[in-house]
């Protein structure tokens, strides 16, 4: 059993299978009888409930609050704002009746006709429009504002083409909406939030991202300016892993939210929403983990320690348990999360293989020699290492692994990118490298017609124009025509 938990296929003989066999062997997901949509199971949503309390508290650090907006929306919101709603017109899934019968035939239950809505409802793809119809009627003087809100929602955006975790029909997110009286509060906002998602992505994730701005062509439907951080999977993708949107006065011109300003004029409110979802398991997944399962960064894992006995007896292991237990209650009293797994329907050799696949990041194993020697197998995941250390300790060695681990997963990540970020200068060079799997650096000369080409030619589009890094103006690598600096291109998921 243990063999079969681990054979996955491998990144190298086929990066997408791989990935989907761990979704499924680490009991991370599944697909469900809806197409495109998909049943998160618990370990998976573990994941996701520590993303979401670390990405919670760093919300309300910034002073935002929690709110909770209608899944339905009225048809008629969604055409307030033109660019808005032709981003989203052919993802959108609609409500047209409101009740069902039982078929005549008997043959089961079909929509009753006579129940069909006066007016159509969409099920959100994204929530501004029903937002800033109730901004409105909070919305009267400049001390109304800043509005700093955020929500925790499911999203419905019509995918063909899915994949566990990237792109499902359904996904789990947080969206962010505030409204603020001057436009250099509400860029400052958006900015702020992208830091946010860049210290989460490094500090909780340990992936590395790079920041920037999207070019015209890729902004948010309705926005003037989204901001992305960007990262790097092992078979050199670039993941858009959170994104934050300047709206400027759109949507408060598109459901007349205005307010009397400090000098007594009437004003337009001025927006901006951020958000990130349930592809940052996926991210996590690909960013970190090997052919022998997930590798889970430390703060993030549901399970950090695992601790597992190794006996012949009962009686061996009553006093293992003793002192297992022991160990794990000093653990949880350092905030350290704990399994001691005793269940005896398994032998030793398969919970290793299982929870090496699960991606726990430290496993203790204690036997009769163990005891006798006062000594604990310590193995953690991001190395595959084992060493054998004093119990006495124990506590504070672990402590210091898992950050040590955190740390480790991080340079790993940063070190892979560093080796696939290349600038280049000419169109062969730059369609080798984007093959080969490398982020490029290249010269852009601006136009969407060139950046159309581009993507046409070797399906890799522009994910920033970097905050950072090589501002040297220069050439076009496709036109020759002159370029402000380089930009980041990339293939994507």
């Amino acid at each position: 059993m243990a063999k079969e938990l681990k054979e996955l296929t491998t990144r190298k003989e086929n990066y997408s299978q791989w990935y989907q066999d761990l979704v499924i062997k680490a009991d991370l997901a599944e697909n469900s009888a809806v197409r495109g949509c998909m049943v998160i199971k618990p370990y998976g949503y573990a994941i996701w409930e520590n993303m979401q309390r670390a990405l919670d508290d760093m919300f309300k650090e910034t002073g935002h609050s929690n709110a909770y907006f209608p899944l339905l929306i009225p048809k008629s919101f969604m055409s307030r704002e033109a660019d808005h709603v032709e981003g989203f017109a052919k993802e959108c899934a609609v409500v047209t009746h409101y009740r069902l019968k039982n078929a005549p035939d008997g043959s089961g239950v079909v929509v009753d006709p006579a129940a069909k809505l006066e007016e159509e409802l969409i099920i959100r793809p994204t929530s501004e429009t029903i937002i800033w119809h109730t901004y409105r009627n909070w919305i009267q003087s400049y001390r109304d504002l800043p509005i700093l809100i955020n929500q925790w929602a499911n999203v419905m955006r019509w995918e063909m083409r899915t994949r566990l975790f990237l792109r499902t029909a359904e996904f789990l997110w947080q969206e962010g909406h505030t409204a603020h009286a001057t436009q250099a509060e509400a860029e400052e906002e958006t900015l702020r939030m992208l830091g946010v998602y860049a210290r989460f992505a490094q500090d909780f994730m340990a992936m590395p991202v790079i920041r920037g701005a999207k070019t015209a062509s890729e902004r948010f439907a309705g926005a003037l300016e989204t901001y992305c951080i960007e990262a790097m999977m092992q078979d050199g993708k670039a993941l858009q892993a959170g994104t934050s949107h300047f709206l400027g006065q759109n949507f408060g011109r598109a459901f007349d939210v205005t307010f009397i300003d400090r000098e007594g004029k009437t004003d337009y409110a001025w927006a901006t929403s951020w958000g990130v979802s349930t592809r940052l398991v996926g991210a996590l997944i690909m960013a970190h983990s090997d052919d022998n399962g997930l590798v889970l960064p430390p703060r993030l894992a549901p399970i950090q320690v695992v601790i597992i006995p190794i006996y012949k007896s009962e009686e061996q292991l009553g006093q293992i348990s003793e002192r297992a237990n022991a160990i794990a209650a000093r653990l949880r009293q350092m905030g350290i999360s704990v399994k001691y797994d005793d269940s005896d329907n398994r032998k030793p050799g398969w919970k290793f293989a299982e929870y090496e696949l699960k991606g726990v990041p430290v496993r203790l194993a204690i036997g009769g020699r163990d005891m006798e020697n006062g000594t604990v197998e310590v193995m953690r995941r991001d190395m595959l290492s084992k060493e054998t250390v004093p119990q006495d300790g124990i506590e504070l060695r672990v402590q210091k692994l898992l950050s040590d681990i955190q740390n480790n997963i991080y340079c790993k990540a940063f070190d892979f990118r560093a080796k696939r970020i290349v600038n280049v200068n000419s169109y062969d060079e730059f369609k080798a490298k984007i093959e080969e799997g490398f982020f490029v650096m290249a010269h852009w000369d601006g136009s969407a017609a060139t950046e159309e080409q581009i993507k046409n030619d070797t399906k890799a589009t522009i994910r920033c124009i970097p905050f950072e890094g090589d501002m040297t103006p220069g050439q076009c690598v496709l036109t020759g025509q002159p370029s402000e600096r380089r930009v980041l291109f990339a293939r994507s998921y």
